[in-house]
């Protein structure tokens, strides 16, 4: 294999990997899912294209790092990268050191479901590879171009000087691939103004303008903007209070509904996965067709308010696993923006293969692509670019 980079990015129950070349057939990758749990196993892709279904019966974070870095050892890679969803005041990609690595730590309190499990792949990977060279690539860093009026919150100033109180926003390096890439299709890079649409298990929308993100929809934490597969989104703020004054609850129970048990799995009372929920309504469950069009309305409503950001609109990416897989929710989506002119072409948005790119509307008004993302071949990228700047 020629030179790689190992790309880590730890969930709250899942590991996502993958090793990276400037061959594109060489990229080996996969997933450990259901971590802790009977069902835990590695699933993915190894070199030549083979595949790997590995049965990791309770392992946890640390554990499954330790089968999956063995296992990629012998290819010897050069550099390691890793997604860590909220950086705090770091604003770019930055080589892992112990002092960058406690400001990782100290922004645990804004990312609770993803900072600890980044901790625990950055501590395997420090150990087990102590002389190779460790990036983190923040989700926040993107957003690092947002006005202020975008940003700030309309809160006290104090609490923004001295507790760095404001919106950072999230899926940053899906957000910047596959509008760059839509760039690219489109022979206009880092030109005119994208709505892009992050759609999975976490979800988010951006205003991308002449390359650069103007607004998005998460804010100091994931669990703002859209709805998700068990996070609310926005809310009512006084909800917390509701619920402490009449029904006791403290803030812990209160974050952990709505981070855990709110969104789709909470409107739905079934499930967080959409392909659950598609089947369901289908069938005549009164729920999960309420959740769909929940998702779809607060999606299409986030993607018309960040509109607000953009001068001009060239067009809509739809992007992640529901945003690449579901037709339905695509249409449904568009359906609610029929004053943007969006002229969605129902056989290419039905017909369009699992995991490809493509354009999906009639050719007039504003463009619709579908773009599978590389959230791992953008980190490797970044990752490969401040290793070469600090040899400099």
């Amino acid at each position: 294999m020629s030179t790689s980079i190992l790309v880590i990015n730890c969930g709250s129950s899942s590991i996502k990997y993958a090793l990276i070349s400037e061959r594109p057939q060489d990229r080996i990758h996969g997933l450990a899912e259901n971590l802790g749990s009977a069902e835990a196993r590695i699933k993915g892709i190894t070199i030549g294209g083979q595949p790997l279904d590995l049965a990791i019966p309770h392992a946890n974070h640390e554990q499954a790092l330790d089968v999956l870095l063995q296992r990629l050892s012998k290819y010897k890679p050069q550099a390691i990268g890793h997604r860590v969803v909220h950086g705090g005041k770091l604003t770019k990609a930055e080589r892992l050191t112990p002092e960058i690595i406690k400001t990782i730590r100290a922004a645990v309190p804004l990312a609770p479901l993803h900072n600890p499990a980044h901790l625990i792949g950055i501590d395997a990977t420090m150990r087990l590879f102590p002389d190779l060279p460790q990036v983190a690539v923040f989700d926040t860093a993107f957003h690092q171009t947002m006005p202020a009026h975008a940003y700030r919150y309309a809160l006290p100033q104090f609490l923004y000087t001295e507790h760095n109180v404001r919106r950072y926003g999230f899926h940053g390096t899906s957000h910047a691939y596959v509008s760059q890439k839509a760039g690219e299709l489109t022979g206009q890079i880092d030109q005119g103004g994208w709505l892009t649409a992050h759609l999975g298990n976490g979800s988010s929308t951006c205003a991308i303008w002449n390359g650069k993100s103007v607004d998005t929809s998460m804010g100091m934490t994931p669990l703002e903007g859209v709805v998700m597969g068990t996070r609310s989104g926005d809310i009512d703020p006084s909800i917390h209070q509701y619920l402490a004054t009449n029904l006791g609850w403290d803030l812990h129970k209160i974050d952990h509904m709505l981070n855990r048990e709110s969104g789709l799995l909470g409107l739905s009372n079934l499930s967080n996965d959409m392909r659950t929920l598609i089947e369901a309504s289908e069938q005549g469950h009164e729920d999960a067709a309420l959740a769909i069009e929940v998702f779809s309305y607060r999606l299409a409503k986030s993607l018309a308010a960040l509109s607000c950001g953009l001068p001009t609109l060239q067009g809509l990416i739809f992007t992640g696993g529901i945003g690449e897989n579901s037709a339905h929710i695509r249409e449904k989506t568009v359906a609610y923006l029929p004053h943007f002119g969006f002229a969605l072409d129902l056989q290419k948005n039905t017909q369009l293969p699992r995991g490809q790119e493509g354009r999906i509307d009639q050719g007039q008004g504003p463009q619709i692509w579908v773009i599978p993302t590389d959230e791992e071949g953008r980190i490797a990228k970044e990752t490969i670019e401040v290793i070469q700047q600090n040899k400099q």
